[in-house]
């Protein structure tokens, strides 16, 4: 079964950095396309950036530039370094893995339960 649990999430100023982690258990997670999305309250959930088996990134929204998506095989963890943070990156965010057959069912997106970022000014 697969599990994501996210971590990381805090309270920084506007300017700083932060690191967001999602510990995946249930599988082999690099073989699964992977992403970090986020969401605030009376909004949609967004993408913020996705990275897929073969390396290759891709980021959208204000994370273009300041924010970089990574996998640590080490730790059987998804890493999102979040720099130059602004007040707009206030949010939860949330760790999704598409199922690719290799990693959980193919076709099904699992999601953890998010850790929330505050951004100070």
């Amino acid at each position: 079964q697969v599990s994501l649990v996210e971590s990381g999430g805090d309270s920084v100023q506007a300017g700083g950095s932060l690191t967001l982690s999602c510990l995946i258990s249930g599988c082999t997670y690099s073989r699964a396309p992977m992403g970090w999305y986020r969401q605030v309250p009376g909004k949609e959930r967004e993408r913020v950036a996705t990275i897929e088996p073969d390396g290759s990134s891709k980021y959208y929204t204000s994370a273009k530039g300041r924010f970089t998506i990574s996998r640590d095989n080490n730790k059987n963890a998804l890493l999102l370094r979040m720099d130059r943070v602004e007040d707009a990156d206030s949010a939860t965010y949330y760790c999704q893995l598409r199922g690719s057959g290799y990693c959980g069912h193919y076709g099904t997106i699992y999601w953890g339960k998010g850790t929330t970022v505050a951004i100070s000014s």
